[in-house]
Formats: structure tokens, sequence, C-alpha cells
């Protein structure tokens, strides 16, 4: 298995093999990095920011058209929101091995803040290996510094470690056991 991430044209450049490498190193996934080659989907023009379902919609049928099997996560520059959610840093769909990062929310300009370069690579990280565990089978973890903890804010995205607690590692582990066994 390999982790494919579809870089949209508009994110930004230099950043795509830092975070490929290092969302690798903490899935424990290869990871491979590529231009993005889905239309983005499901803007919504009063708001200003694409639906994530619909965007996963389209990723999904495309995945399937080109019978790809490994998961997809792509990261795009638009904001995101999901009915019933107003923003999103990223979305993941399990059963379909596609996920969808924004890095709309997670650079220092969106909240008035100097940029940097550094920091944008760690919230990628962090939010793009989280919804990399969701593709893998894992839940959000009640554990704040643990990489499947769901955050609300900025700063608990920024109290997140790179990597996952004792209790999703193992269940991660055991569920790489199973699929070894299936092979």
């Amino acid at each position: 298995m390999r982790l494919n991430i579809f870089w949209d044209q508009l994110s930004p450049e230099g950043l795509q093999l830092p975070v490929g490498r290092m969302i690798a190193s903490v899935t424990g996934i290869p990871a491979v990095v590529v231009e993005n080659p889905v239309r983005i989907m499901g803007f919504v023009n009063a708001r200003k920011q694409i639906d994530a379902q619909v965007q996963l919609d389209h990723l999904a049928a495309y995945t399937h058209q080109h019978r790809m099997d490994d998961p997809v996560l792509l990261v795009v520059t638009q904001d995101l929101f999901n009915p019933g959610h107003s923003s999103l840093f990223g979305l993941a769909r399990e059963q379909e091995g596609v996920a969808v990062v924004s890095t709309a929310r997670l650079t220092n300009e969106f909240y008035g803040l100097p940029a940097s370069d550094d920091a944008l690579i760690d919230r990628l990280v962090t939010e793009g290996a989280h919804e990399v565990g969701h593709l893998l089978g894992l839940s959000h973890c009640k554990n704040h510094e643990c990489i499947m903890f769901c955050p609300d804010t900025l700063d608990e995205l920024d109290g997140k470690k790179k990597a996952f607690c004792g209790s999703c590692q193992k269940l991660l582990d055991a569920q790489q056991q199973c699929r070894i066994d299936q092979i």
C-alpha cells in the first residue's frame, strides 16, 4: 500500500516533498506526491468555500474510474465546509479511501500572523496524517496530543504531537496485521 497525495496547483509550492515525507513517517505508509489530476468541485460562491462532501464525491469517482486501490489525500487551498460545520481543516471518507485537506485555515496569514512555511508544513502534516488515520480505520481519539484528536481550533491542532497515542498505534498495528494476513 502507498498513499497518493494529490497536490493542487494552487497549493503552496515547495512544500510537497517535506509534507509527503513527514506524513509517510507519521503513518508508516510510503507516500508519493503528484500534481492533482482531479477538478476542484463543490465551490459555493455565497460562502466562498468548497463543500468537502462534494469534493470527496468527485475524488472517489476519479479513484474508482482509474481503479486506484491505494488511499488518496487531496491538498487544496480553498476553504472547506461540511453541512453542519461552518469550516473544516479536512475530511476523510474511509470506505472510499479518499480525504481532503485545505491549507486555507492552516496558514498563519489567515489569522493575521506573519507567514511561516514551517508552521504550515507542521499543520499540513498533522492534519494530513489525521485524515490518513481515518482512511486506515481509526476514529477520533480523546487524547489531546494524539494525531487522531479532533481539533476545533488552530491552537488545539498545534497542540497535537505528530504521532499516534499508544492506543491508536495499537489499533493501527492490529489493522495493518489483518491486511498482511489477508494477503
